[in-house]
């Protein structure tokens, strides 16, 4: 049927002006360091009988990247994230793992108090120590553009529905 079509390129156009969005945003927010979170990000649609839906995927870490994390002793960075370090349900090591290949890549290295480099694994303690008591701030990277495009989508998808109807409409009253 049309009005499925016009449905299918609605949600496209919608998916990938989110998915583009966002991509600007981790670039702009200088959170686009390993390339990883960028390219991960893609829907799908899916069409059957007379069903049409929609999912976004991206690397796990991403929904920590948009909404944030609270820390184990302060939620000032992220008060309304449903995450929150120290609940024992997360991937033991990882936050350490990650700021470690973080920290690398960035080539961040502290001193000491004598002026002295620390190690990347030192720093990368540090850094890990800090974020986990005091959380990780939100960037909203794809909530943002998400919100702003669904604010737009009811109007293009009743318009793109109500032309497929017509045409199906049209091509009905031809073949009778």
């Amino acid at each position: 049927m049309l009005a499925e079509k016009f449905l299918r390129e609605e949600l496209n156009k919608f998916a990938k002006y989110v998915i583009q969005q966002s991509r600007s945003n981790l670039t702009k927010g200088k959170k686009n360091t390993s390339k990883e979170l960028y390219n991960s990000l893609g829907y799908d649609i899916e069409s059957r009988k007379d069903l049409t839906s929609m999912a976004f995927k991206m690397a796990d870490y991403g929904k920590f990247q948009d909404l944030g994390v609270k820390g184990k002793d302060s939620s000032a960075k992220a008060p309304n994230s449903p995450y929150k370090f120290g609940t024992g349900s997360g991937k033991k090591g990882g936050l350490t793992k990650g700021i470690d290949k973080w920290v690398r890549r960035r080539g961040i290295q502290f001193r000491d108090k004598k002026g002295r480099f620390l190690s990347y694994k030192q720093t990368g303690y540090i850094i890990t120590r800090s974020v986990y008591k005091t959380g990780m701030k939100a960037s909203m990277f794809f909530t943002k553009p998400f919100e702003r495009a669904f604010k737009r989508l009811p109007d293009d998808l009743v318009k793109a529905y109500s032309i497929g109807i017509e045409k199906q409409i049209q091509i009905n009253i031809k073949e009778k």
